[in-house]
């Protein structure tokens, strides 16, 4: 059975090992699994003065850093396009913070503080990303079957195996389908992972790479896990000139000089270049059935929680 947020505090310290054990095998093989298809890792970077100014409404994480103003990181996407100029294939577990509204909480699916594996190709194209993060997904499924029975025996959940390729629908047809908030719905439906691609450009960040052939139409893509656990990962294909960054920003609304710092580095020349984040705690979850993210780690932060410790 699930672990439900009525017996959250209640967990075993049997029960809290067992969770800790498959996350770090997750890590374990996610990286394994990189380094054999020839990605090199690289560190995260915490602060900045430019990160992800993101769509949707979080608060400003600042600190003052002699002086000059540093934001924490909310995702290493900017990072990701500059490391390629020295590294072809690249990850990194990425620790993030975004503070979200309060009621975010609710749902049992965020934290103020998280980690995020982060992979970006040079001239990666988003088909071969979708194959290696079906690869990656069933890669680290077929290891903890192998490696945590004991643990996931003791959580009762039973691993399935999901075969690939995915299915894939379009953004349009979940709305149509699933109406307009189509992510948990969606994911209610399947027994197996599905790609939900071509995002409209108008509800997405200003790095995914428009289509030529299709005026505000992105090539990019989300992945949703199945049973209601929601979505998985996050990417695309990447703008990597100056000229389409500057328009993407105007569209967004994003003022240029709130990443001048980046926009240099884009001036001087980055690669065109395709990746993806994927949430440890969130998978973390997904694969032990927990109802609450809040399980998948030690001293987690739900949105707008006072802290303890």
């Amino acid at each position: 059975m699930p672990i439900t947020s009525e017996s959250r505090g209640l967990i075993s310290t049997e029960k809290m090992r067992s969770i800790l054990k498959i996350k770090s095998e997750i890590i374990h093989a996610a990286g394994d699994y990189l380094r054999a298809n020839g990605f090199i890792e690289i560190l995260p970077v915490i602060l900045s003065p430019v990160t992800d100014p993101l769509r949707h409404t979080v608060m400003a994480g600042e600190v003052d850093y002699y002086g000059q103003r540093l934001q924490l990181t909310k995702s290493m996407i900017l990072h990701k396009q500059v490391a390629l100029r020295t590294l072809d294939r690249i990850f990194s577990f990425s620790p993030n913070i975004r503070f979200e509204p309060p009621h975010y909480a609710d749902c049992g699916r965020y934290l103020t503080e998280f980690v995020q594996l982060d992979l970006e190709v040079k001239d990666g194209t988003r088909d071969q990303l979708i194959s290696l993060g079906e690869e990656l997904l069933t890669t680290i499924i077929g290891h903890l079957q192998k490696n945590c029975s004991d643990e996931l025996h003791r959580l009762s959940r039973e691993l399935t195996l999901p075969s690939i390729p995915f299915e894939r629908i379009t953004y349009e047809k979940a709305q149509q389908t699933f109406g307009k908030e189509f992510d948990i719905p969606l994911s209610q439906a399947k027994k197996n992972p599905i790609w939900v691609v071509d995002f409209p450009l108008a509800v997405r960040e200003f790095y995914d790479r428009e289509d030529k052939a299709r005026s505000g139409i992105l090539v990019d893509m989300d992945l949703i896990y199945p049973h209601g656990f929601g979505e998985a990962l996050s990417g695309g294909e990447r703008e990597y000139t100056l000229e389409r960054i500057l328009t993407r920003l105007s569209q967004s609304g994003v003022p240029h000089a709130q990443l001048a710092a980046y926009l240099k580095i884009v001036q001087e020349g980055i690669p065109p270049s395709a990746g993806f984040g994927i949430g440890i705690e969130r998978l973390t979850r997904y694969i032990c059935g927990l109802e609450r993210i809040e399980d998948a780690r030690l001293f987690a932060k739900p949105p707008g929680t006072i802290l303890t410790i």
